[in-house]
């Protein structure tokens, strides 16, 4: 029978029937047998079955895969040294350890990854605990002996505590793939935490930050051709990205501090197309929340920016306006730069809330002088609303955008069945602005949850 184990393949010995005391499972062919002790999971429960008889003895030095997960941290570094070095053909070295504290193990860390160079592993897995220990900051910073070197590494994946990784890279001479996964359960924002990276080798890079600020990003990596990166701000972000190469993209990044008026942003994502007539897009998570200090638009808009790291065509808006006018702030968006010139398809989805909220008179969110502006939206083609509700203020914006987008091909507006009943002077003028652009495309649907698209001229609303 053809495996698809990768295990090198050893002739299997012929033994006689089991009464004669014969170990029937001894009769299993080394690909076998090497497939039990795999799916054991770990290195040392592997190496336990050498009790079981002569058979099983000297296996685990054929393992491609050696998995360490129920070592304590102290024993860890000699469990390595009894692995064979190095194993023919190591695909992939992993070691999980739980029982580590940062403050007082950093330097045991560096020494760990001494012994695992040893073995030359292609891929190699160090999954930290997470978390914050004592008054130090969970940065360990790695500086290995200049003699070590992991030649033929070409995937590192680095989880938990982060580590200070850029001193790993003159190691790893042929790395391709680097992931990095780090937590800090206790939410220590103050902590500084800079991420730097140089390669020349690197394809792939993923990152993924939780309660952890990042304040600087400088990535140098000429032939990256894969970026995903999550990440949170509560403080200014330096970004510094050059990667010629990038094919495809996912920027996330969780904000606390950027303001427009009483707007804050809240999430940003930047995905670049990875299927084939996939548009880029940019999704944005903005919210009303009055216990915030109102930012200053300019720096917010240059904080904004620094994550435009690809172009976009696609930009989607969450907005939870909880009864205020989002008019004024869409179009401090939509004159950005970035925006007005890049952006051929809009998608607003307004998130109500189940309670019923109003805008105080003379309200921040509504400055009458964003329904006089002249901002050209030329390669502005498809507008779609979702939640939209007839409001004066949403009537005033569906009017600009009809106005500043001269290339506006198709209009889409989604809104609540009760609409109809509770507001017929506004239904009344979403039919007159739709039949004044004649030339646009123009569908109505109540809810969501509808499935018919009404040409322009045939608006879907009830006779009266």
């Amino acid at each position: 029978m053809e495996l698809s184990s990768g295990f090198p393949r050893r002739s299997s010995q012929q033994l006689g029937p089991a009464s004669g005391g014969e170990d029937r499972i001894s009769a299993l062919d080394d690909d076998m047998l090497l497939l039990v002790l795999a799916r054991l999971g770990c290195f040392r429960a592997a190496a336990r079955t050498g009790g079981l008889s002569r058979r099983w003895r000297g296996l685990c030095a054929s393992l491609r895969h050696i998995v360490f997960c129920d070592v304590p941290f102290p024993s860890l570094e000699a469990a390595l040294g009894r692995v064979t070095r190095p194993p023919p053909g190591l695909s992939l070295l992993e070691i999980r350890v739980t029982d580590m504290q940062p403050s007082r193990d950093a330097a045991g860390v560096t020494s760990l990854l001494c012994a695992a160079a040893l073995l030359e592993p292609k891929e190699l897995v160090l999954a930290l605990p997470s978390g914050y220990m004592g008054n130090l900051s969970p940065l360990f910073f790695l500086q290995l002996p200049d003699h070590v070197r992991f030649h033929q590494l070409e995937t590192l994946s680095l989880l938990g505590c982060h580590l200070r990784f850029d001193s790993l890279l003159p190691c790893c001479p042929r790395l391709r793939v680097l992931r990095l996964k780090f937590n800090d359960r206790w939410g220590h924002y103050s902590i500084r935490t800079f991420m730097s990276l140089h390669s020349t080798s690197l394809q792939e890079l993923s990152v993924d930050v939780e309660n952890v600020s990042i304040d600087t990003v400088d990535l140098v990596a000429p032939d990256l051709k894969k970026l995903t990166v999550s990440l949170k701000a509560f403080r200014e972000v330096n970004i510094s990205i050059l990667a010629p190469m990038l094919e495809k993209l996912s920027w996330k990044c969780s904000y606390s501090f950027i303001n427009f008026g009483p707007w804050r942003i809240a999430k940003l994502w930047l995905q670049k197309a990875e299927r084939q007539g996939e548009l880029p897009s940019l999704l944005i998570h903005a919210r009303i929340s009055s216990s915030i200090v109102h930012g200053e638009a300019e720096n917010s808009t240059q904080e904004i920016e620094k994550h435009m790291l690809a172009k976009f065509s696609v930009l989607e808006l969450h907005l939870r306006p909880k009864g205020h006018a989002f008019g004024a702030f869409m179009f401090h968006l939509l004159g950005m730069n970035r925006f007005f010139r890049a952006t051929q398809r809009l998608k607003v989805v307004l998130q109500r809330s189940s309670l019923k909220q109003e805008c105080p008179l003379d309200c921040a969110c509504d400055h009458p002088d964003w329904r006089s502006r002249t901002s050209s939206l030329t390669a502005l083609e498809e507008v779609e609303i979702s939640g939209f509700q007839g409001h004066d203020h949403e009537i005033d914006f569906l009017k600009l955008i009809f106005k500043c987008a001269p290339m506006l091909k198709r209009m889409i507006v989604r809104f609540p069945h009760e609409v109809l009943y509770r507001d017929h002077h506004g239904c009344t003028q979403i039919r007159n602005i739709l039949r004044e652009y004649s030339s646009v495309e123009c569908y109505l649907y109540l809810s969501s949850a509808s499935a018919a698209g009404l040409e322009h001229g045939s608006d879907g609303f009830p006779s009266t």
